[in-house]
């Protein structure tokens, strides 16, 4: 039977992100599983002519999830040969497996014979097989995926992470290297953020405090303690406006916001004239205190002095 070669591999670009940065932290070399699904899709090119026959469509695997494994723990012993027990559906918590990876620092960016031997043996693992979506046909897709992340020879000012990824291909035995395709990023995604629209708006805020006296007064017209008060508090923000109504801010919530923030950046500036002018005031109330608790040292000192108790 003919392996299913692979069009390219997609991944996207916070789990990449994420692999690279357990991989950087990592205080040695790691290795680990690759978690995902294997799809057919059509192509993206549009034609006057019939419908494709599904043999023209892509075959894309995507990796959405990812699993490492200490040195000593690992799925595969010396010689490269694969522990089936330690990739049972429990081990591997029933996630679809699509190939594995491998971490090592100041490497050439090529598989090794391990690793070659390695992939060959994950690939001819029985009961690993996922089946492949949108597929007309029953078809399974072995795990034959190798993903091989390395460091540059040579030290760098930079952190630099280069990865490459492969296929293995049983019938020939060999590699065949994939195309890395990251979701989200580079042109053909921007229309994702150009279509964005929020689903809500600001909601209504209600900053007139005369208002909810009304309701107030409309629920419970016994409560004439509580409005006294209210009234009262509104009168205070009324004075700290500076001639701003706080029901004018309100208006700062919608659409004509913009023809408001003069008016809110004026009382802005109003109210940090008062907070300068009473820091210094109680910078001079401040000094006078000082002044006159050295006067009463002082007087102290001379009536000790005077009695003769010191």
């Amino acid at each position: 039977m003919d392996d299913l070669v692979l069009h390219k591999l997609a991944i996207s670009g916070p789990a990449l992100s994420s692999m690279i940065q357990r991989l950087s932290s990592s205080p040695a070399d790691v290795d680990g599983l690759l978690f995902g699904h294997v799809t057919y899709i059509a192509p993206s090119t549009l034609s006057d002519e019939s419908a494709q026959s599904s043999s023209d469509s892509q075959l894309v695997a995507t990796i959405s999830g990812f699993l490492c494994f200490p040195s000593l723990l690992s799925f595969y012993d010396s010689l490269g040969r694969v522990d089936s027990s330690r990739l049972s559906p429990t081990h591997l918590n029933h996630k679809p497996l699509i190939g594995w990876f491998s971490s090592r620092r100041k490497t050439p960016l090529r598989p090794s014979m391990r690793e070659f031997s390695v992939t060959g043996s994950l690939s001819s693992t029985p009961n690993l097989s996922l089946p492949i979506q949108n597929a007309d046909f029953n078809s399974l897709f072995a795990p034959s995926i190798f993903l091989l992340f390395t460091t540059p020879l040579h030290d760098q000012c930079i952190q630099t992470n280069q990865y490459r990824a492969f296929q293995f291909r049983s019938s020939k035995p060999s590699f065949n290297p994939l195309s890395i395709d990251i979701v989200n990023i580079g042109p053909a995604f921007r229309g994702h953020y150009g279509s964005f629209s929020p689903n809500s708006t600001l909601p209504f805020l209600n900053c007139d405090l005369r208002n909810l006296t009304a309701m107030n007064e409309d629920r419970n017209e016994e409560n004439v303690t509580g409005t006294k008060e209210t009234e009262k508090d509104q009168a205070l923000l009324d004075t700290c406006a500076e001639g701003m109504q706080v029901g004018r801010l309100g208006l700062l919530i919608g659409p004509g916001a913009t023809n408001y923030t003069a008016g809110l950046e004026d009382l802005y500036e109003k109210m940090l004239s008062k907070i300068e002018s009473l820091a210094r005031l109680v910078e001079t109330s401040s000094a006078k205190v000082l002044e006159q608790e050295n006067l009463n040292r002082k007087l102290r000192y001379k009536v000790a002095r005077s009695t003769g108790v010191e």
